[in-house]
């Protein structure tokens, strides 16, 4: 045993030596002295709840493509986007509106994308043309029958997004006009998809969604004859378009410039480009 234990010794010393260079070079193989430092850090973004699915395809995209970065996106709807980004509670905010009056000025509006909004019934719905007027008289509760507009004698039940909604404030403007109130009767959700839920789940119902939400559960109606669809908002024939907006406290700047600058740059556009209209 004593022999066996003297032929191994040098075994064993080769290999502690063995160890112990490359204990000591172990850094060097690890990390390649020709790597870019990339982008690192955390951005922040809440807002309008037609903007947080794509936001969140981009935020994706962007941390794909930077894995240092992390970008937390949140809902909460176009006020609390333009609010939040004002204060700086955030380092982005999200409307899908324009900017109202007293709002102008307070951030840095960013044209992410053009978005419709399409007015929704059940798939079973017969009536699939209405004119705008009709679209207005039916919100405002003048027309509550769809006998009225050539369906069936059944109850219309209306479904609206709640205020404060950036969807709402742009339909109101653009379909209801200053003389015109969403009637009282009006079922509210507080999100696109709680509306295209109520909507798929009732044969009588009808509301307005973001072209970015819809899909077969609901059926999307004609306005004046023309289908709603992202080519004809984008060719003009479509009347119920608004902007999807990126807003920041002042002119972005770092992290968060980088980040705009890909939503709004090639790749980003080619995401904003599957559900809305791409900008650039």
């Amino acid at each position: 045993m004593t022999k066996l234990k003297w032929l191994l010794l040098p075994l064993a010393l080769t290999l502690v030596m063995a160890i112990a260079l490359i204990g000591c070079n172990g850094n060097s193989d690890t990390t390649s002295p020709t790597t870019e430092p990339g982008l690192s850090g955390e951005i922040t973004e809440a807002g309008s709840t037609t903007v947080q699915p794509v936001a969140e395809s981009l935020a994706a995209a962007f941390m794909a493509k930077y894995p240092d970065v992390n970008v937390v996106i949140q809902g909460g709807g176009s006020s609390t986007g333009v609010k939040s980004a004002a204060e700086g509670t955030v380092d982005i905010g999200a409307a899908s509106r324009e900017l109202k009056p007293n709002e102008e000025g307070t951030v840095v509006p960013h044209v992410l994308a053009r978005d419709g909004i399409a007015i929704v019934a059940h798939p079973t719905q017969t009536v699939s043309n209405l004119t705008k007027d009709q679209v207005r008289e039916i919100f405002a509760g003048e027309i509550t029958n769809w006998s009225q507009v050539g369906g069936a004698n059944e109850t219309i039940n209306v479904v609206a997004r709640e205020e404060g909604s950036g969807t709402r404030a742009a339909f109101e403007e653009m379909v209801m006009g200053e003389d015109a109130l969403i009637t009282a009767m009006a079922i509210l959700q507080p999100s696109n998809g709680a509306v295209r839920t109520t909507v798929a789940g009732d044969p009588n119902a009808i509301g307005f969604l973001s072209f970015g939400y819809l899909d077969s559960s609901t059926r999307a109606m004609s306005i004046d004859g023309v289908a709603a669809t992202v080519d004809n908002a984008q060719n003009g024939t479509y009347p119920i378009v608004r902007p999807l907006l990126f807003l920041t406290r002042s002119e972005p700047t770092g992290l968060v410039k980088e980040f705009i600058d890909f939503c709004l740059g090639p790749e980003g556009q080619a995401i904003v480009a599957v559900d809305y209209i791409p900008v650039n």
